[in-house]
């Protein structure tokens, strides 16, 4: 008797994966709950587990091939000697099971979307907006397109068919020949199409605008060099300068709090929490797993978290819990150099924080000129929710947390 292998549950508003990695081969040994595949989702990669022992039979679902919930990904025989039998049924059936596979999943794209009409109010606002219901993921009943889609349509900056026809133009022109024959093509994971799709709907979207400023990290390199030891000996884990920096965040976003809010249509919904996401890049791609209530923890409590958070990214091992509800995000693009950078909005947030290399340089205090450890801090912000003087008044309440670091012990 054989036990299918069949995608699991993908986490919340998430409905289809591609087949990454098959770490079995037809005919190897499975031991229960052992890893043999993995799913890439829009926002993670998951290992699928094995659901029993026994040998690997068939495999339904090739690496690349797009699968939806409950989809058939392959079969594992019972006991090892059903390893010699399977080899030859696998044989003639590659032909006749990846047409079956591909219908399978067919269902869960725009046929279950239009297998309904759109509710009356939804097709009001379809028409008052030139759009098509097409354009519009429904999250009714059986893919029914609702009131709420279509504002949330309208928000994210959807207009008109004209839009999705201006997307598909963007056919490469031909290389030469004595080009085309060194260059080799890679399909996107993905993650990548989604990291690609979700920043230029970020551009297109939101009225971006970043400000600068720079900060003094005399103080903070002082505080950690004099207590690091110590630090890490009582709470196992290194004292670093993102904690720092998320503690100071938090502090600026409860007297800002239109940077922690978010548009929803035509209503703007402030957040009384801090959700901090911060980016870790994978050689997947980036990710942004996030820190839940970061306001509430101490410094301490943010390094332990982000260090889980960081080793889970590397290792593909971020849940879909680990990646969503974030209100603002950092973005520390100085591990990697970079001095100065003009963040992308993580949608549908409304700010981002860029950090950057800390680098010597030569300012002017009390009429001297001395030599400081400085970092430049770049905000960017949508300008539809968030002012220029509420955007730079964050910056500066960050820069003065970290150049006067007690005030985040006094809560100043």
């Amino acid at each position: 008797m054989a036990t299918e292998i069949r995608v699991p549950t993908l986490g919340e508003s998430v409905s289809e994966a591609t087949v990454g990695t098959w770490f079995k081969k037809v005919g190897d040994a499975i031991k229960a709950d052992e890893p043999i595949l993995e799913l890439e989702t829009d926002k993670v990669t998951i290992e699928v587990p094995a659901p029993t022992a026994g040998t690997l039979s068939e495999i339904v679902a090739e690496a690349g091939e797009t699968v939806g919930l409950g989809a058939l990904l392959g079969q594992i025989a019972e006991g090892a000697g059903a390893a010699a039998a399977a080899p030859a049924e696998k044989k003639p059936e590659p032909a006749a099971a990846a047409p079956t596979a591909q219908p399978a999943a067919a269902p869960a794209g725009p046929q279950a979307a239009s297998s309904m009409p759109p509710a009356p109010a939804a097709a009001k606002l379809l028409a008052e907006n030139n759009l098509s219901a097409d354009q519009i993921d429904g999250s009714g009943k059986r893919g029914q397109v609702l009131k709420g889609d279509v504002l949330a349509a309208v928000a994210k900056g959807i207009s008109a068919p004209a839009a999705a026809e201006s997307a598909k133009v963007q056919a490469r022109a031909p290389a030469p020949a004595e080009d085309a024959v060194r260059e080799e093509r890679v399909k996107m994971t993905r993650l990548r199409q989604t990291i690609a799709k979700r920043l230029k709907d970020a551009q297109n979207t939101a009225a971006m605008l970043t400000t600068y400023n720079e900060v003094d990290m005399s103080a903070v390199m002082s505080l950690r060099s004099k207590y690091k030891d110590i630090f890490e000996k009582k709470h196992g884990v290194k004292l670093g300068f993102m904690g720092f920096f998320t503690k100071a965040v938090t502090h600026a976003l409860k007297e800002l709090p239109a940077v922690n809010a978010e548009i929803d249509g035509t209503d703007i919904i402030y957040k009384n929490f801090c959700h901090v996401g911060v980016a870790v890049g994978t050689d997947k791609g980036l990710v942004v797993p996030v820190v839940r209530d970061a306001d509430q923890m101490s410094i301490a409590e943010i390094e332990k978290e982000i260090g889980r958070l960081g080793k889970a990214a590397r290792d593909g091992a971020l849940s879909m819990a680990d990646m969503q509800g974030g209100t603002f995000t950092i973005s520390n693009g100085g591990v990697y150099g970079s001095l100065m950078s003009s963040p992308i909005l993580n949608a549908p947030q409304s700010g981002i924080l860029g950090m950057h290399k800390i680098q010597d340089r030569p300012v002017a205090i009390g009429g001297q000129v001395v030599i400081r450890p400085m970092m430049y801090l770049a905000l960017s912000y949508d300008h539809r929710i968030v002012d220029g003087k509420e955007a730079v008044t964050f910056l500066v309440r960050v820069k003065e947390s970290l150049e006067d670091p007690e005030r985040l012990v006094l809560d100043l």
